[in-house]
């Protein structure tokens, strides 16, 4: 099955909404402004979406049903995701299995969200998720009284710093980097530059993740269109294909806010370092590390992007903090990251924005953004799923 299924699924649109702070916008509005930008995209009707799948559904997001139903649309495929970014890969990827199987021809990802509407979801007295279970459903703990998703990420990079000297200084690259993509990104909502100093000066959400180590809460709304290559050759775009795949991890050594090794939970704590095996998409896809030309990842706090460079095996375990800096993942420089601006500045709409810009990058779509003859880019997480894309 991956033999055969690499490169026989591919993007033939993409579309995004408006991202800001709506107050009376709900998702499905903004869900269906982005369906609508991302039918025009692929040059497609309506009736040519036989399936969906969705991440992030009601309170935060819109269900499938009621999607379909308010777009009347005739679905033959649905599927629908736990509310959580993590599920943006796994989202696309059961897209691309259910139409290689002739489950559905056109299938759009869909998620819409209005964080502004739902503050209380996360962390807050509605957060009915995070309290059901010991542990959270961010690994924050409630229990302890850590009740947001921040939390889980802050013990992560707590844990790291200790374990490898790195600072949060060093960190402040990420957001940095992100905020200079952000600034050439008419879209985005944070247009600020931002400086090392500003970084370290901003509040703690709690310690050692600051202010700008956190990720915007916004609304926003992102499509994506999946249909077999050979379809996507008649759209009005060049088609992206879906190269490679590797799913989402869990077990013991996982902890959804740290790569292997980390020791955190139940991890074990050693210096991981992944094997080929732990990396089956670049098999899958037939090239390697050093072809990626921009990495995309689920960046809502700053130290996920140092987990997912060394789960990748980008860098070494503890190295990916000296790694980034002197703009190794800016623009120009080796390996540009969430070229957007990402969560961390461009908009928090799961990660979807941050596909929407991958697959623009591919197609040579993004003006002063544009990665010089971009070929391939590769979406990975820290929780070790990943897709590679070509064109």
């Amino acid at each position: 099955m991956p033999a055969e299924i690499a490169g026989r699924t591919a993007v033939v649109g993409v579309g995004v909404s408006r991202f800001g702070t709506f107050a009376d916008e709900s998702p499905l509005r903004l869900a269906t402004e982005a369906f609508k930008a991302a039918l025009a995209d692929a040059g497609l009707a309506k009736d040519a979406v036989d399936g969906l799948a969705l991440n992030i559904g009601w309170p935060l997001g819109v269900d499938y049903d009621r999607f379909a139903e308010a777009l009347g649309l005739d679905v033959r495929f649905a599927s629908q995701a736990w509310t959580h970014g993590r599920f943006v890969g796994p989202t696309l990827q059961h897209a691309a299995m259910a139409v290689h199987a002739g489950l559905a021809r056109c299938i759009a990802c869909v998620c819409g969200v209005s964080f502004t509407q739902e503050r209380g979801l996360l962390g807050g007295p509605g957060d009915y998720e995070g309290t059901r279970e010991e542990g959270g459903t961010h690994e924050e703990n409630p229990v302890y009284g850590m009740t947001a998703p921040a939390a889980g990420a802050a013990l992560s990079c707590q844990r790291y710093f200790a374990l490898y000297g790195a600072t949060s200084a060093q960190l402040a690259a990420v957001p940095i980097a992100f905020r200079k993509h952000a600034l050439l990104n008419p879209q985005a909502i944070m247009r600020k530059p931002l400086t090392l100093e500003a970084h370290q000066r901003s509040r703690y959400i709690i310690e050692p993740l600051h202010l700008y180590d956190c990720c915007v809460i916004s609304d926003g709304a992102a499509v994506v269109l999946v249909t077999t290559a050979e379809r996507a050759r008649d759209g009005a775009r060049p088609p992206v294909l879906i190269a490679g795949m590797q799913g989402m991890r869990a077990g013991r050594e996982e902890f959804l806010f740290a790569p292997p090794g980390l020791g955190i939970h139940q991890q074990r704590t050693s210096r991981h370092r992944p094997t080929p095996d732990d990396l089956p998409v670049y098999r899958m896809a037939g090239v390697s590390q050093r072809d990626v030309d921009a990495l995309y990842t689920y960046d809502a706090f700053s130290p996920l992007v140092l987990f997912v460079l060394e789960r990748f095996g980008f860098c070494g375990p503890g190295e990916a903090a000296a790694w980034i800096q002197g703009g190794r993942i800016e623009l120009g420089g080796e390996l540009p990251m969430n070229t957007s601006g990402g969560l961390l500045s461009e908009a928090h709409v799961s990660g979807w924005n941050s596909l929407v810009e991958l697959v623009r990058q591919l197609r040579g779509e993004c003006g002063p953004r544009q990665i010089p003859d971009a070929r391939v880019a590769q979406w990975a997480t820290c929780w070790g799923d990943s897709i590679i894309f070509r064109r």
